[in-house]
């Protein structure tokens, strides 16, 4: 028998063996490959539950308790009071106040905390929360011997935003609407004397803006423009302090246009209820520049509007 083919068979045996190795050696290691990969999966899953319950956990120590407790009403009105007075937080106060209302809505406290949390808004200088607790107070309680106390709140918050006269005056005409309803439903009430002063400096304040335009236009030469806003004030502010140089601009404005007459009665009824004021003395120079006398005539809106006061 040759040896070549036994040579030959052995060398196949042998790299047979090599391969079968080889194989061997690639199975060992990608079933270590699958071991470490499914190890790596089983901590990973194990540090995901550790985690989701330490998060769940944690989530149960945090949690806040929504479970509403209410509190006697006495409790918290005495925590608005002391909130408002002794804290000096109004505001807190009025929250206070707010929560008697909405926890104990029928009881008598309810309706004490409702213009206390408007007189705390007012407080705050919050005053279109300190206007709507009031007029809800008017509407619910219109007999409470406190409705005049509510109203002149009202009154007051708009008194209290009024603007100088270069601005826009709706604060000022609100506000003179609820002072005018404190004098007109509780003319007896302790409010009703200082409710008519607001509304005094509030129909000042409207004065002063016709009187700001009147000028404008005045010296702008628009003298019907200056007249209309003059004749305002004449007519419908005559107790403010302002008509007295109403009437003086009225006398230049028609004398300025060549309307005599009127400008004589402007002067004559500056003269008549204002005898020593120094428009007077202005408008009866101006008179007399141009050849004539003050001389009133009854049938002038200007003579009317101080004669229906009793002025003229």
């Amino acid at each position: 028998m040759s040896t070549k083919p036994m040579a030959r068979s052995q060398r196949l045996l042998t790299r047979w063996s090599l391969h079968g190795l080889a194989q061997q050696n690639l199975a060992r290691q990608a079933l270590l490959r699958h071991l470490r990969v499914a190890a790596g999966l089983v901590v990973a899953a194990t540090v995901l539950g550790a985690c989701s319950s330490a998060t769940e956990l944690w989530d149960k120590v945090t949690q806040k308790d929504d479970t509403f407790v209410e509190q006697p009403a006495e409790q918290l009105y005495n925590e608005g009071l002391f909130l408002t007075n002794e804290k000096r937080d109004p505001k807190a106060g009025a929250k206070r106040f707010e929560e008697v209302d909405r926890q104990h809505p029928y009881s008598d406290l309810a309706r004490k905390s409702l213009l206390m949390s408007a007189y705390a808004y007012y407080q705050a200088n919050d005053y279109d929360s300190c206007i709507g607790a009031a007029t809800r107070y008017v509407t619910l309680h219109p007999g409470s011997p406190d409705a005049a106390y509510a109203q002149y709140l009202i009154a007051a918050s708009h008194y209290d935003q009024i603007t100088d006269v270069t601005r826009d005056q709706t604060r000022t005409e609100k506000a003179m609407a609820a002072l005018e309803e404190v004098v007109r439903k509780y003319p007896t009430s302790e409010y009703a004397v200082s409710a008519k002063a607001k509304l005094e400096a509030a129909r000042d304040q409207l004065a002063g803006k016709e009187m700001n335009i009147g000028r404008y236009n005045l010296q702008k030469r628009n003298y019907t423009g200056a007249i209309n806003r003059f004749k305002t004030v004449v007519t419908q502010y005559q107790t403010t302090r302002h008509v007295e140089e109403a009437l003086a601009r009225l006398t230049e404005a028609y004398m300025a246009i060549g309307i005599v007459s009127e400008a004589q009665t402007a002067a004559a009824v500056l003269g008549h209820n204002f005898p020593d004021s120094p428009w007077y003395k202005d408008a009866y120079n101006l008179v007399k520049s141009g050849g004539v006398e003050p001389a009133e005539n009854t049938g002038s809106y200007i003579s009317k509007a101080f004669k229906k006061l009793g002025l003229g």
